[in-house]
């Protein structure tokens, strides 16, 4: 079980995630945004860019693991945790798998492309897992995205 401190600290790092989702539904992206912190600093934050780029592997999470290990000067990302706003799909995952991340946090849950679904065994083995911070913040923002889209 969680402290308030940990809750504390994850809910102010999922809210950066959500600024950077914002960015991403303010230019037409899909809407998830991602932060990579490291002892307690954000080393790398990013959101989808894959209609911008024409790059469907331009996700936040690929964004921000790729910039964080050029921040560390290395691949791996040990000490590392990454908060994005919905459940990383099974290419994301398999990156913070590779990058060894220690720890992925996220906001909503992705019942049809998430990789619990599909990969539920693929990030690195000692990673920790935390869902369902600031669940409703992160859904709400996908939702208005995909009901602008269907108006």
């Amino acid at each position: 079980m969680a402290t308030e401190e940990e809750l504390k600290r994850d809910e102010y790092f999922m809210r950066k995630a959500l600024i950077e989702a914002q960015a991403a539904f303010d230019e037409g992206e899909i809407p998830i945004g991602a932060v990579v912190v490291c002892k307690g600093q954000i080393i790398s934050r990013a959101h989808n860019l894959t209609e911008r780029l024409h790059d469907v592997t331009a996700h936040a999470e690929m964004l921000a693991i790729t910039a964080a290990t050029n921040q560390l000067g290395g691949k791996y990302l040990t000490d590392c945790t990454l908060y994005v706003t919905i459940e990383p799909c099974p290419m994301c995952a398999s990156a913070c798998g590779w990058a060894q991340l220690s720890r992925v946090v996220f906001g909503a849950s992705d019942d049809k492309r998430g990789f619990k679904r599909y990969a539920p065994k693929v990030l690195h083995p000692k990673a920790e897992i935390t869902n369902g911070v600031l669940r409703e913040d992160c859904m709400a923002l996908m939702q208005l995205f995909f009901k602008k889209r269907r108006d």
